[in-house]
């Protein structure tokens, strides 16, 4: 794949060519299948197997809980906690709720453990990761709801688990990233959701529709393959009138004005490019404060790939970064001598 005539930014990373070459000559001889031509259960397998050749290994930190959050349906799903020391109600952490990728329809706790380790390691705040729950099996606005009733969890009974619900941040990376922009407009009009302090959306999908010029540009042979967008979306949406839903596509709201301040991470090779510099441009045009970080040579998922460039620790420790400095900006809750409710989750 040749950059020569690419502009600077576009300019591949040796090492991520390297591995795009890899990727395209594993199709080319059959080794690896596209996640378009798999099952969802498949790919969902193929997923996570990927994911630790990719990413560096982080050592499990001295606090990892497994919760069960409860949703609006009855149903608990699966959560991760974690914290460099056990959480403590009366000195309560500052709290990262974090959405993974995979197009709502693959990636879990498992395939993203490592950011989330390294997230609670250089940020020094507790990470809770959410196991919403995935398409086909759960279409549109499921994925939503879920991550909505993770944060709303956070407020009812995080004071009790040792989490601050005053000091509460939003990480979502891809469709994660969705999620979380999604979610920063749902706490600014909901009654009783955590109000964010900041907003961390890594190369987030945005748009009703993949017709950008970087789709055009980079939808085919840079990771992140348009034939894949068009899947994940097949079975994650019910019909057409989704698509202009904000809650699947934040740059449809109307109004974005008084959301939580925004850092917005952005590969320069990615088809969602477009999307994320232009949510952006709408955010501080409605008074929000925003960060934009465009990662020269860097692809789509890139932040998950510490074992093939190093430049995904460095934006993973800038990030960490922000949330640490959002979070000083924020008082810390004290928790009161009486009146404290056991948290209901299951650990």
């Amino acid at each position: 794949m040749s950059t020569r005539d690419e502009p600077p930014l576009a300019q591949l990373h040796p090492d991520v060519e390297a591995l795009l070459e890899m990727v395209a000559a594993g199709v080319e001889s059959g080794a690896r299948v596209p996640l378009p031509r798999l099952t969802p259960e498949q790919a969902r397998a193929d997923f996570d197997a990927s994911s630790p050749l990719l990413d560096v290994a982080v050592a499990a930190l001295p606090h990892e809980a497994a919760l069960r959050l409860p949703m609006r349906d009855g149903e608990r799903i699966a959560a991760r906690l974690y914290a460099l020391h056990r959480p403590d109600p009366a000195a309560p952490l500052p709290v990262t709720l974090a959405l993974h990728g995979g197009g709502f329809v693959v990636g879990s706790l498992d395939s993203h453990e490592s950011l989330w380790r390294d997230l609670a390691v250089r940020s020094g705040a507790a990470v809770l990761a959410v196991a919403y729950r995935l398409a086909p099996e759960h279409r549109f606005p499921t994925a939503f709801e879920d991550a909505c009733d993770a944060l709303a969890w956070i407020g009812r009974e995080g004071r009790n688990a040792g989490l601050d619900p005053g000091r509460v941040a939003l990480f979502g990376d891809s469709a994660g990233g969705t999620l979380a922009a999604g979610l920063a407009l749902a706490a600014r009009d909901t009654p009783g959701l955590p109000r964010p302090c900041l907003q961390v959306l890594a190369y987030p999908g945005l748009a009703a529709r993949q017709d950008s010029n970087s789709y055009r540009r980079f939808g085919r042979g840079y990771l992140l393959e348009a034939e894949t967008v068009a899947w994940f979306f097949a079975q994650y949406l019910r019909d057409e009138a989704d698509r202009r839903d904000w809650r699947f596509a934040p740059l449809e709201a109307a109004d974005l004005a008084g959301t939580a301040p925004a850092l917005i991470v952005l590969p320069a090779c990615d088809p969602l490019l477009d999307e994320g510099s232009a949510y952006g441009e709408r955010l501080r045009a409605a008074g929000v404060s925003v960060t934009s970080r465009i990662v020269p040579g860097m692809v789509h998922e890139f932040l998950r790939m510490g074992n093939v460039v190093e430049d995904a620790l460095v934006v993973r420790a800038e990030i960490a970064d922000a949330l640490a400095a959002a979070f000083r900006q924020r008082p810390a809750f004290r928790q009161p001598a009486l009146g404290q409710q056991s948290a209901s989750a299951d650990a």
